[in-house]
């Protein structure tokens, strides 16, 4: 009986780590896929850059010469970067706080039990699935110097100033266009996430007297901070990742006040044929992204509440 019992056992393991290794073999293949498209497509693309970001490669003269951190040290002296960074920078910031603001404050209002809100939100998003080329082509001409813009100004009586020629025009001008663009996905995810604030809560906190303002600041924004966390991630490096509203509304101009960092690194690889100097700033670009995602995910411990 125990040699039975023994080998009962024994088979029962035998069994066992046979579905394990089944189930191991099943769950690689179906990860499989995924895994070599993201070493396909992401991974092996990113160390390509790093490699060539240390050489000097001009296509034209057929050269690929190791110049080890040559594209690095450029960087550090290329005032034209450090515009370009400047430029990002206050594009970054003028459509992160005008977009993310202008969704939120659109959710709230469309999540009230209004009549027309169905049309609004149709109407809000409707941007979003616009060809950008198209969107950005009428902008154009709306924004020039005799543009529809400038004559709804001069009807009541203002005169508009050439909004794609002046440094300061042109950076609101692109931010405005690319926040009209985008907002309505921002606006859903929030709408979304205001949706599923529970009402019991809302009820209770009205009960013990709270009013509109104390009982979104203090209820309503922490149950969304989560979407308030996923916006932000998103639109930040959206916005560090914009070219072709650049490209087809300013082409980096007036001068380089428009030219943030992804039109700089454009312009460095197929107008000046500069592969590795613009492979450099790719992966200076990349840094920028992974450092400020870390950052909102590492300070998201102290105002995001209600983790999934």
């Amino acid at each position: 009986m125990a040699v039975l019992a023994t080998s009962l056992r024994a088979d029962r393991r035998q069994r066992r780590s046979a579905w394990r290794r089944r189930d191991a073999a099943t769950g690689l293949l179906f990860v499989s896929p995924a895994v070599l498209g993201s070493l396909a497509f992401v991974i092996a693309p990113l160390v390509a850059v790093v490699w060539y970001s240390l050489h000097e490669w001009n296509v034209l003269a057929a050269t690929f010469t190791f110049e080890g951190a040559a594209n690095y040290e450029r960087m550090l002296a290329d005032k034209a970067l450090h515009a370009s960074l400047a430029a990002s920078g206050w594009f970054s910031l003028g459509l992160v706080v005008l977009n993310i603001s202008l969704a939120l404050g659109l959710a709230v209002l469309l999540n009230q039990r209004l009549p027309g809100t169905t049309f609004f939100r149709v109407a809000f998003f409707s941007p979003v699935v616009v060809s950008l080329v198209a969107w950005t082509i009428v902008w154009g001409f709306l924004l020039q110097v005799d543009g529809g813009i400038n004559s709804a100004l001069g009807a009541v009586g203002i005169d508009g100033p050439n909004w794609l020629r002046g440094n300061v025009t042109a950076m609101v001008a692109v931010v405005v266009v690319q926040v009209f663009k985008n907002v309505g996905l921002n606006m859903i995810l929030f709408l979304s996430a205001l949706q599923s604030v529970p009402e019991e809560i809302q009820e209770a906190a009205t009960l013990d007297g709270a009013g509109p303002w104390r009982r979104f600041v203090s209820i309503t924004m922490p149950m969304i901070s989560p979407t308030i966390l996923l916006v932000s991630i998103l639109t930040i490096v959206g916005s560090l990742e914009t070219f072709a509203l650049i490209d087809v509304l300013t082409q980096g101009g007036p001068g380089n006040s428009t030219t943030v960092l992804v039109y700089y690194l454009y312009r460095q690889a197929f107008e000046f044929n500069e592969f590795g100097y613009a492979s450099a700033i790719a992966v200076l670009l990349f840094a920028i992204v992974l450092a400020l995602t870390l950052l909102q995910w590492q300070t998201r411990k102290r105002w995001v509440f209600h983790e999934v």
